[in-house]
């Protein structure tokens, strides 16, 4: 495809918590409608390679939180929460995690580092805006971060259990890297792994998730990399467009991590 702005505990209890379910949807849930494509007010200088993403003091038609949201609960017809890293008018990363995969941990129904989401960031270091999807292990041991430590219902534990050579995820992943452009960083976040260009042996991408530090944080993402020049040239609802063709990319990889199922 080519994806460009403006292209588009105990063991028996783990299996428990590991198994796939059905959707999870409400009933009662009724989408608002998204932003007509003329009504969206996004810009591309709002993906600031400075300072982050734009938020903070502007109007709904214009903030991504709230243009994505409406067209992800549209597109899924299901609720999904926001997250986010940062504070004031601009952020580092957002997130976008279904409500009802959230709801269904039996530990960890009150807190989103558990669940697989959308995502997008823009890497000052790196100078790149990312689109895509994230699995967070946070840590597996750290006193000082209790609450974010590993607990056996979070989706990084489906994550490990789908990679099997010539499983499902294998041939999603290798699509999304070999054919797509996807690029994915794994391990601990300091030194994590960057893949691009071709996908390794599924065997040794779950090694080198299983070997990252336990004392360190630690994650699995799989993204569509734009440069600054690229994003400053299209236009706000090009950019719009694209991060939803790209969640629409990963989302059958992502569904394979979660206890339920995104389906349009």
């Amino acid at each position: 495809m080519g994806i460009a702005a403006g292209s588009f505990t105990r063991t028996e209890d783990r299996r428990h918590y590991l198994c796939y379910s059905t959707p999870l949807m409400s009933p009662q849930f009724t989408p608002s409608p998204p932003f007509p494509r003329t009504a969206i007010g996004f810009a591309p200088q709002y993906l600031d390679f400075r300072r982050g993403i734009r938020v903070g003091n502007l109007e709904d038609n214009q903030r991504i939180t709230r243009i994505l949201k409406l067209a992800l609960e549209a597109r899924f017809r299901q609720p999904f929460v926001t997250e986010r890293f940062g504070r004031g008018v601009y952020w580092q990363w957002i997130g976008f995690v279904a409500r009802a995969n959230r709801s269904a941990k039996p530990i960890s129904s009150k807190v989103s580092f558990g669940c697989a989401k959308f995502f997008l960031t823009v890497d000052i270091g790196e100078g790149l805006f990312k689109c895509g999807f994230s699995v967070e292990r946070g840590f597996k041991k750290n006193p000082d971060f209790p609450s974010v430590e590993l607990q056996p219902d979070w989706d990084w534990h489906r994550l490990l259990g789908a990679l099997k050579p010539s499983g499902a995820m294998a041939r999603e992943l290798k699509r999304l890297v070999s054919r797509e452009g996807f690029h994915i960083d794994a391990g601990c976040w300091e030194n994590r792994h960057k893949i691009e260009g071709s996908l390794p042996d599924v065997a040794k991408l779950k090694r080198m998730l299983n070997n990252a530090d336990p004392s360190s944080w630690a994650g699995f993402q799989v993204y569509y990399p734009m440069q600054e020049k690229e994003v400053q040239g299209s236009s706000g609802v090009d950019l719009i467009e694209s991060m939803m063709a790209i969640f629409e990319e990963v989302t059958p990889a992502m569904n394979l991590c979660m206890q339920i199922r995104l389906d349009e």
